[in-house]
This record gives C-alpha cells, sequence and structure tokens, in this order.
C-alpha cells in the first residue's frame, strides 16, 4: 500500500492506474492526510449472480380478454378523441 500526495497522482495518473489493475491499493492524501483510496474494483464489488427463470410462476393472473383488441368507442375514450367533436381534426359534426 502506497500513500501518495494529490498533485502526484494528478501528474502521473496512468502510472497510479496501472499499480491498480496489477492489484495494489494507493492511499491519495492531501497534505500527507489520508483521503482516499484507490483499489480494483473486482475486490470491492462482487460478481451479480443471474435470476433463475419462473420465480412469479402462477403469481400474476389477468382477465381472459385483456389482449382482445378494442372497440372504437374504447378507443375514443383512451385517446380522448370523439367523433363529433369539433376541435378533433377530420371531425364530422353532427347536423342538426
Amino acid at each position: 500500500m502506497e500513500v501518495v500526495n494529490i498533485h502526484v497522482v494528478k501528474a502521473q495518473l496512468s502510472v497510479y492506474l496501472g499499480k491498480v489493475e496489477r492489484g495494489e491499493t494507493v492511499i491519495i492524501a492531501r497534505r500527507n492526510k489520508a483521503i482516499a483510496e484507490l483499489r480494483p474494483i473486482s475486490a470491492t464489488i462482487p460478481a451479480k449472480k443471474s435470476r433463475p427463470m419462473g420465480l412469479a410462476k402462477g403469481k400474476i393472473h389477468w382477465a381472459e380478454d385483456a389482449f382482445a383488441p378494442l372497440s372504437d368507442a374504447e378507443l375514443a375514450d383512451w385517446y380522448d378523441t370523439h367523433r363529433n367533436d369539433p376541435l378533433q381534426f377530420g371531425a364530422t359534426p353532427d347536423k342538426t
């Protein structure tokens, strides 16, 4: 473990990153007081395990017609458009 002041690390960052890649730990100091530790990632973060498929099998249910096409009235409500609405482009006004 090597203790190095900030100005040295800034001037020779690639040298100290090379040391970290080889597995060494570098302590960065400001006025000879340690403020940070530079170490390899693999030593601090464990690898993520993949989740097995099917953990929620049988826990999620939906209606039989959940994926059925919507009717014209349902689509109009969904998009907030109506055939006789004069503010909508292409609307056909009622003739009363």
